[in-house]
């Protein structure tokens, strides 16, 4: 047991869960400067899609960095890349608190928080003040009140179109009630065609939901396509309690991440890849919790993939691992490099 899990862990647990997340902010802003470059990645990790050049895969989910105050932190932790938001046009308080449940008997947590953030156009300007050290993705939403969620995306768009190394259109949080009725054909043909008329500078990735049908799989898919989308980000937080059997906090309303949920995004990014093929870059997330999760999901069809809910149980220092964990896995099964194991089980 490591430091994390024997004192600082049990510390920030007698915390309310958003509390002790908003301490962990304030403290990676202070220390952003003072932490050291990470030492270069071996380079068997190194990947290049979405026109970037990544020099590991490991990158921070959307959710924790919601006002784009600590990418540059995360990146000297040895992130690979970063994704912030959920950025809405408006600021917004979200949902009543409490909304984020710990699970810690299932490495779990369930979130209702409903977009709160403090508005594009403060993220804005921080983007443009603080120069990035590494890549940055900007995540964006609808606010709850808008009467066209469409044109908040194209407002979104256009606001972070040259600010960001990609740009990830999230229709698939379970917060904002229909929300996820994007995610149907008609609704999602209109969205990415508004989106795209935007003329956007930077890749476009789709966030879904690990819920959807399996048979509105090929419509999703064949819709990126035809709008041209870079590929699609899967999966987000599900409504599903499968295996949460006994556990008191599952009845609370939200979306659940952590290792739950590994095993249902993991299937649905292998379809996806499966049905999909070259055509869309993929980005593998949902339950990853070790190096040997990142493999799988890797070997299922992701290029690159995200975690959040595993720092919460093992610290921000357990990037560490995971990439000597999965660089090992790749040499001992014979692959020259990352991009020779993406999809090699379907």
């Amino acid at each position: 047991m490591n430091l994390y899990e024997s004192v600082i862990r049990p510390l920030m647990f007698r915390l309310e869960a958003e509390q002790a997340h908003d301490l962990t902010l304030r403290g990676l802003r202070l220390a952003a400067r003072a932490l050291p470059n990470p030492a270069p990645d071996d380079y068997i990790l190194a990947i290049e899609v979405l026109g970037l050049k990544f020099s590991n895969p490991f990158g921070l989910a959307a959710g924790f960095d919601k006002n784009a105050e600590v990418y540059n932190a995360m990146y000297k932790l040895g992130f690979g890349f970063s994704e912030v938001g959920t950025l809405t046009p408006q600021a917004q308080i979200g949902n009543p608190i409490p909304r984020i449940f710990r699970l810690p008997d299932h490495e779990a947590v369930i979130n209702r928080l409903g977009f709160n953030n403090g508005g594009q156009v403060n993220a804005v300007e921080r983007l443009r003040e603080t120069p990035k050290r590494g890549l940055v993705g900007v995540n964006i939403g609808a606010n709850k009140t808008a009467t066209d969620w469409i044109a908040d995306y194209v407002t979104g768009a256009a606001r972070f179109k040259d600010l960001c190394d990609y740009l990830t259109i999230n229709i698939s949080s379970p917060n904002t009630p229909g929300l996820r009725d994007l995610q149907a054909s008609a609704q999602l043909d209109e969205l990415l065609e508004r989106v795209m008329a935007v003329h956007l500078s930077c890749p476009v990735l789709v966030k879904i939901a690990p819920d959807i049908a399996d048979e509105d799989i090929a419509d999703i898919i064949a819709i990126a396509k035809k709008h041209r989308i870079a590929g699609l980000i899967v999966s987000n937080t599900t409504i599903n309690r499968d295996g949460l059997v006994g556990e008191t906090m599952a009845s609370e309303q939200g979306g659940l991440s952590g290792r739950p949920l590994f095993q249902r995004s993991t299937d649905l990014l292998r379809e996806i890849s499966s049905q999909a093929g070259k055509d869309l870059v993929l980005i593998g997330v949902g339950g990853i919790a070790s190096g040997d999760d990142a493999y799988e999901k890797i070997l299922a069809g992701a290029s690159l993939i995200q975690l959040y809910t595993a720092m919460i149980y093992q610290g921000p220092w357990a990037i560490k691992v995971m990439k000597r964990d999965l660089r090992d896995r790749l040499r001992v099964d014979g692959f020259a490099r990352l991009a020779d194991a993406v999809g090699a089980k379907k």
